[in-house]
């Protein structure tokens, strides 16, 4: 019901309904139809009242000759009995052999207006003729020589039509008269019933015509569905026109469909050079503004290891490779609902938190993400040991050159992840203008992802990536490892770093391992590094060793707080 509803009235976008073309045309048409043939029936209704009315003349004129003569010789038999009431009542008994309807009449008018007699079949008898204007007239006309004629008068509360003739014998006028609604019902009866033979003509021929035309117009329809698609999804696509006829509408939809490929080629240029949340602010907006505002937001910074002595390796081929590792890596971030900030050679910058309708936690996306960014990496890595194992198994050995090309693609990959406040926008001019982030803990992620050097794990998060995840996300699926409190080159305060590590990959051996790593580092950051040197050393965890490297010597630095301050980025 609603689909067959909707084809005649049309779907409602964005809160204003489409009314479907063939319902338009349909109801148009329909109108004009209607129109015509009522105003042919109207037209033909009144020629025929004309004609009635000059053959109820005829008839009227042949009853009133009648009754006239009959009223003569009535006259002359009073003349010879002198019964009055016997000669009227013989011409009312006349007149009512001449009447067929329940409201006709034949009256006998006096000059004063009495009635000396009403011949009727229905009609209450009354004792005066009500309509002195037209009495007046009859009487003027007689006095002006004209006895007889039609007239239009008023009796009994109902209309007339009648003809009169002046009886000098009887001094009266004698008339006789038809109901002017009762005379016309006949012809009221024939306009409904031709009336309504005409809807029902009309709504047939409408419906079969709502079929031939949506059969004609069907890809018109087709076409309009389908542009209604593509503006709810807000994505342009290809109309399906297989089959279509040879005509404008067909021609139609081939036009759009070029403009379409051709807006989509140039969208998605446009969106692999902007950010998604830049696409869709032109998508609804029209226009992208200069403009940006405060917002709590994740950054991941990524960056590859060794990338001189890559670079050194490759020449102009590490290009190849770069996008061989960021086409993933990207892909992994932009399904995380990240936000690419920039690429600057083997460095990335992600953001999360930027989609409003996003339900997902910025931070913990952010680690997911890393970890992706890991695998992909690790992946690169294994096919190419694959290939030095093939080359090996057919050569058996790899040529110095070979070797180096072979290290150099060993891609290892360091994250740092930090959050909180910071300027999310656009900014430039408007002839070239790129989105940017900007804020101090954009620098703190370059720096935490500068540490997985030093502590020599994957991925290192703030504290405010700790906390944000823990405080907002059930059954989140990370452990946070605390790897030391430290304050970076540049700044002035110390802060807490996590080595955030998946329950997946927190194995036994690790925990244990992690155990005894907090143990020294509660030790550490007391002062007691002696004591601390004997946990750390129990150790197996990569960021042990520079712990170890730190409390070997067993002196703990005077004025010591806590806080390993860096000497470099």
């Amino acid at each position: 019901m609603r689909k067959l509803l909707e084809a005649v009235i049309g779907k409602k976008i964005n809160k204003t309904r489409v009314f479907p073309v063939t319902t338009k045309i349909i109801l148009i048409f329909t109108l004009i139809i209607l129109i015509s043939n009522f105003t042919s029936n109207y037209v033909n209704l009144i020629y025929n009242r004309t004609e009635q009315l000059n053959l109820l003349k005829q008839l009227l004129a042949k009853d009133l000759s009648d009754l006239y003569g009959f009223a003569n010789t009535q006259y002359e038999i009073y003349q010879y009995n002198r019964d009055m009431k016997g000669a009227i009542e013989g011409m009312q008994s006349k007149g009512v052999h001449l009447l067929k309807r329940e409201k006709a009449v034949a009256l006998a008018v006096k000059s004063d207006g009495a009635l000396a007699f009403q011949s009727s079949l229905k009609v209450p008898k009354i004792e005066k003729f009500s309509d002195r204007k037209t009495l007046n007239e009859m009487i003027r006309q007689g006095s002006a020589g004209g006895a007889e004629g039609f007239i239009n008068f008023e009796f009994n509360d109902e209309q007339y039509i009648g003809i009169y003739k002046y009886n000098k014998k009887w001094d009266m006028f004698l008339i006789r008269a038809e109901e002017e609604n009762e005379f016309y019902q006949s012809t009221r009866t024939i306009f409904r019933d031709i009336s309504i033979i005409i809807i029902v003509l009309t709504v047939i021929s409408a419906l079969v015509g709502i079929g031939f035309l949506k059969y004609i117009v069907r890809f018109l329809q087709i076409i309009t569905t389908s542009i209604m698609k593509m503006v709810q999804n807000q994505q342009l696509e290809l109309i399906d026109l297989k089959d279509a006829p040879n005509d404008d509408i067909t021609y139609l939809g081939v036009a759009f469909n070029s403009l379409s490929s051709t807006i989509n080629n140039l969208v998605n240029i446009f969106r692999k050079f902007a950010n998604k949340d830049i696409a869709i602010k032109a998508y609804r907006e029209r226009q992208v503004m200069l403009e940006g505002a405060p917002k709590q937001l994740t950054v991941l910074f990524s960056d590859i290891k060794s990338f001189t002595f890559i670079t050194e390796m490759l020449g102009h081929d590490i290009i190849k490779l770069l996008n061989l590792h960021y086409d993933r890596a990207i892909r992994e971030i932009v399904k995380y609902d990240g936000v690419i900030g920039s690429i600057i050679g083997d460095a990335l910058l992600a953001v999360y938190g930027v989609f409003e309708e996003s339900t997902s936690n910025k931070s913990l996306q952010a680690v997911l993400s890393a970890y992706r960014i890991q695998e992909v990496a690790e992946s690169l890595r294994k096919k190419m040991e694959l290939r030095k194992e093939r080359v090996i198994a057919e050569r058996g050995y790899l040529l110095p050159e070979e070797e180096n090309v072979y290290k150099a693609v060993l891609l290892e990959v360091g994250v740092g992840i930090d959050g909180g406040e910071v300027f999310w926008g656009t900014i430039g001019s408007y002839v070239r203008m790129t989105s940017t982030v900007i804020g101090d803990n954009v620098n703190s992620a370059s720096r935490l992802e500068g540490l997985t050097r030093i502590y020599r794990v994957p991925v290192i998060c703030s504290e405010y990536v700790k906390q944000d995840i823990e405080e907002n996300v059930q059954n989140h699926g990370i452990v946070f490892i605390e790897l030391d409190t430290v304050q970076v080159k540049g700044k002035t305060v110390g802060k807490k770093i996590f080595w955030p590590i998946l329950e997946s990959q927190y194995t036994k051996k690790i925990k244990s391992d992690v155990e005894n790593f907090n143990e020294g580092l509660e030790l550490y950051y007391s002062g007691e590094w002696k004591k601390a040197y004997k946990y750390f050393a129990k150790c197996k965890l990569p960021m042990a060793d520079v712990f170890k490297d730190r409390t070997k010597n067993y002196e703990c630095p005077k004025r010591w707080n806590g806080i390993w301050e860096m000497k470099t980025k």
